[in-house]
């Protein structure tokens, strides 16, 4: 399974939306604090791309000599519809300086140095250390995983559906407790495994994990094949 320091850097460095908390410039617009890029460096701090004229760049400019504290909130939403749809948020914690030498046309990057890590996510709610969040590396797959996901749901239902057959005493007491079997929706996916909500009368979720973990899509493919022939005999 993913280290929770893993899941929380791909969560970062994902197309999640994410805004950026600072105590005194509440008063700002949601999207005024929400980041137009973000990247990790190899040691962990994290970089924030915003108009130079935002409320988060002149508070990090205002506060060159002292210690702006702020939080970075991410929120990761499943990219199918599906009941609870969010799938997790983490919170990175630490204080502002602005990065001039970074600045784009019309732009300014704050360096947002880590001091705190929680996430609260399908896997549960950690702490995690700053340390193992700098070392941590980005699931090979976050970029692609929303096409996949939504390609999976559109064009692989009948086989989604057939794992069913894998879950042994969990989908007969989910059979038991309704009138129609529950609906198979791709929830998250991952170089480990693919996770699947269970809609009916009751929601559960189902965890598959692949033989080994993939590196990429080609290596994916081969996964989900011998997942749903698994399901199917």
């Amino acid at each position: 399974m993913p280290s929770a320091a893993e899941r929380t850097r791909t969560l970062v460095q994902s197309t999640c939306s994410a805004v950026l908390l600072i105590p005194g410039v509440e008063a700002a617009r949601p999207e005024q604090l929400t980041p137009q890029a973000r990247v990790v460096s190899p040691d962990g701090e994290v970089f924030l791309l915003f108009p130079a004229d935002s409320p988060a760049v002149r508070a990090a400019t205002h506060a060159q000599d002292d210690e702006l504290a702020a939080v970075l909130e991410v929120t990761d939403v499943a990219p199918v519809s599906v009941p609870h749809r969010i799938r997790g948020r983490a919170w990175v914690s630490g204080w502002l300086t602005c990065v001039p030498g970074l600045a784009e046309p019309g732009g300014m990057m704050i360096r947002l140095e880590v001091g705190e890590i929680h996430v609260d996510d399908l896997w549960g709610a950690t702490a995690v250390e700053p340390e193992d969040f700098a070392r941590a590396s980005v699931d090979p797959l976050v970029a692609h995983e929303t096409e996949l996901l939504q390609h999976l749901h559109s064009a692989h239902g009948d086989q989604l559906q057939e794992l069913c057959a894998l879950l042994g005493e969990r989908a007969d007491a989910a059979l038991a407790e309704g009138r129609t079997r529950p609906r198979a929706v791709p929830l998250a996916l991952d170089r480990f495994g693919l996770r699947v909500r269970f809609v009916g009368e009751r929601c559960f979720d189902a965890r598959f994990d692949f033989p080994e973990p993939v590196r990429d899509v080609t290596e994916l493919r081969r996964a989900m094949h011998t997942l749903f022939e698994a399901a199917a005999h």
